[in-house]
């Protein structure tokens, strides 16, 4: 970990379950739970915005969660401006997190007023009027009026909703925030507010950002360095540019070739070919051997790591050298 790191993760897992299940005695398996975060390792430089994206299913919102602490992880360290702590929820309200769905997030029986003041009154950030005062600056500062204060979340629409939590997650004074999927419940054209929103809040009040979402389009405008997901593993870190013009995992390249267009309106994920292993009971090896092009033996027998060459990383025996192998030749 360096000064200009912020967070750092460090054989970060998390296994869910591991009792028998009657299929898994069927087929003489031992169930060892599902290992949704499986040994993952990254940094985020202060001022970024680190991206991960990945199928659903992978892990990514398991991951967001850990480092939020509200998930313990089995192992691995998370270290926050230098100090190492089961997770980086020992810096609230430094850390703060954005949920995918506004209207579940918020407290319906509150008023606006209320939910933006909870942390500024839990965090004793403020007291008596200079709490309102804030309240009022924060939901204009995401493009509400102050008026709204007495309203209720059922009062607004999507985007409205997603722009109080995010001044409600501006209330704790972070310089950290996670967003999970946070423009995936909004129409197209509300998506890009949000993001612009949060790129000028970013540049105005300086926070770093790990940014959770299935979307390649949103990772591309909102991102700077991207990890990508893959049954619990990080398999390609890389800079916004390299990732999209030269990616060097399989998976990597299949998430790009499966995307309609990028230059369209929909940029959402569509299926990759062949199934999806279940997380339960992983493949061996490369995780990712029964639906890669340029799958081999080794990829059966062996494990890849998580190789660095530089600023990018990939976990492949074969990795692809340049966007031109996009035919993945044998």
């Amino acid at each position: 970990m360096t000064r200009d790191d912020l967070l750092a993760l460090d054989g970060v897992s998390r296994t869910f379950g591991g009792q028998p299940t009657f299929l898994s005695g069927l087929l003489g398996q031992s169930n060892q739970g599902t290992r949704a975060v499986d040994s993952v390792s990254l940094t985020i430089r202060r001022g970024e915005t680190l991206g991960l994206v990945g199928e659903s299913g992978c892990g990514k919102s398991t991951l967001a969660r850990i480092v939020a602490g509200l998930i313990k992880p089995d192992r691995g360290t998370i270290t926050f401006k230098g100090r190492p702590s089961a997770s980086a929820a020992s810096a609230r309200p430094r850390v703060q997190m954005i949920f995918q769905d506004p209207f579940s997030s918020l407290n319906g029986r509150w008023t606006v007023g209320r939910i933006v003041a909870e942390p500024i009154r839990v965090h004793n950030l403020r007291k008596g009027s200079a709490v309102r005062d804030r309240v009022a600056e924060l939901l204009e500062q995401v493009g509400l009026s102050a008026a709204d204060v007495v309203k209720y979340p059922h009062e607004f629409s999507g985007g409205q909703r997603q722009r109080i939590a995010i001044a409600r997650s501006l209330a704790g004074e972070p310089d950290f925030l996670i967003l999970d999927e946070p423009t995936s419940a909004l129409d197209v054209s509300v998506q890009a507010q949000i993001l612009n929103l949060l790129k000028d809040l970013q540049r105005d009040l300086d926070l770093t950002y790990f940014f959770i979402t299935h979307n390649l389009g949103v990772v591309r405008v909102i991102a700077d360095r991207i990890g990508v997901m893959y049954l619990g593993q990080i398999v390609e870190i890389a800079d916004n540019p390299t990732l999209f013009e030269a990616p060097r995992h399989p998976y990597t390249r299949l998430l790009l070739d499966a995307a309609l267009d990028l230059d369209t309106s929909d940029l959402s994920l569509h299926p990759i070919p062949g199934e999806l292993p279940s997380p339960q009971f992983p493949p061996p090896g490369c995780r990712f051997q029964s639906r890669c092009p340029r799958m081999k033996q080794i990829c059966i027998d062996v494990e890849p790591v998580l190789t660095y060459e530089g600023e990018s990383a990939v976990r492949c025996h074969f990795p692809l050298l340049s966007d031109r192998q996009a035919s993945f030749p044998a």
